[in-house]
């Protein structure tokens, strides 16, 4: 029988988890399939993915899902407190993406 080797589908640089040899992030997959988007519509959304590469970046998640999870919730406490520019410059586009942020919580 051949041997097998095991691929790497996720990587941590620059204090962030992503697709690896990409730039897009971990983040943007684990919402999309927290949000129940099947795998095969997540690579439509990010064509540059292989379904492979989906379907290991979850299959990581799920197996980390207690450290992704604290990682996630921390980037966006940390965002929440950044100061925001569109605040004063665009009050009202500030607003409505505020909302939609509400909304998807």
């Amino acid at each position: 029988m051949p041997d097998v080797v095991s691929k790497s589908y996720v990587e941590y640089r620059n204090d962030a988890y992503w697709i690896e040899g990409t730039r897009i992030s971990l983040d943007s997959v684990v919402y999309a399939f927290q949000k129940g988007v099947s795998p095969e519509s997540i690579v439509q959304s990010f064509p540059l993915l292989t379904l492979e590469q989906v379907y290991g970046a979850i299959a990581f998640y799920l197996a980390n899902r207690a450290q992704i999870d604290a990682y996630l919730a921390a980037e966006e406490a940390a965002f929440d407190v950044m100061p925001q520019p569109l605040q004063t410059a665009a009050p009202a586009l500030y607003d409505k993406l505020m909302a939609a942020k509400a909304a998807r919580q």
